[in-house]
């Protein structure tokens, strides 16, 4: 089936627009760009408030959000927002932030770094991740999304991203990357569901330290010592 896209782009130049709630102004928001692109039943909103951003890293941003989170939904969440928003925000001074659907990306990052694109791919799975307050821990939120950046992600090589190395410093509640492939070894060498199953449980709020021996057989400190004896992963 080929796909369908929908651009509704509207293009304006340092206009104020006036945010009201009630008879109350709320705030000033001021953007250059703001597209909305529909395909296969997803939307993506863009906001740029930033003159000097590339045009180029604009349509990578784009693209990679239709690559990858149509996939990431129909693995991992289903119910997922089919509408997200991206904003490019020059007063960010991170990397990239994700809440309630709308992802903030810093221009000043990827003025350094433009090659970056798959921090699309790891904040886009933090709106399919859906965790709400849950009570899992941080390091499993954030080792789950660069898991996925791993697996799903278009430019890795390009933006010199890759798993870390091993030694025994490390631990699995470094989070990122360092869990990420600690989660990529667990699906090889225990169980090839393990991350889908430790997302659900993050979800749900039904996070136990018990979790770990019900879905392997071991706790999560002895997956990690086994790991650590030999972490090789193909």
């Amino acid at each position: 089936m080929k796909r369908k896209a929908i651009l509704f782009c509207v293009v304006l130049f340092a206009i104020p627009i006036l945010a009201l709630s009630g008879n109350n102004l709320k705030e000033e928001v001021t953007f250059i760009e703001k597209d909305s692109l529909t395909r296969d039943g997803f939307t993506l909103i863009f906001i740029n408030k930033d003159s000097n951003f590339s045009d180029v890293i604009s349509e990578k941003l784009k693209e990679t959000f239709f690559e990858v989170y149509p996939k990431l939904v129909n693995r991992f969440n289903q119910e997922a927002a089919p509408k997200v928003v991206f904003v490019i925000e020059p007063k960010y001074e991170g990397v990239a932030a994700t809440s309630r659907g709308r992802v903030i990306f810093s221009p000043a990052w990827y003025e350094k770094n433009p090659d970056d694109i798959d921090v699309v791919t790891h904040e886009v799975m933090h709106i399919v991740q859906d965790y709400g307050r849950t009570n899992g821990p941080w390091w499993l939120t954030e080792g789950i999304a660069d898991y996925v950046r791993y697996r799903y992600g278009v430019g890795n090589e390009a933006a010199g991203w890759k798993l870390p190395d091993v030694n025994p410093d490390q631990n699995y509640t470094n989070s990122y990357r360092i869990t990420a492939r600690f989660l990529a070894w667990l699906e090889e060498k225990k169980d090839e569901k393990i991350v889908d199953k430790l997302d659900k449980v993050m979800r749900e709020h039904n996070y136990r330290d018990e979790v770990w021996k019900e879905l392997t057989g071991k706790s999560v400190d002895e997956l990690w010592k086994e790991y650590i004896a030999n972490p090789v992963i193909l």
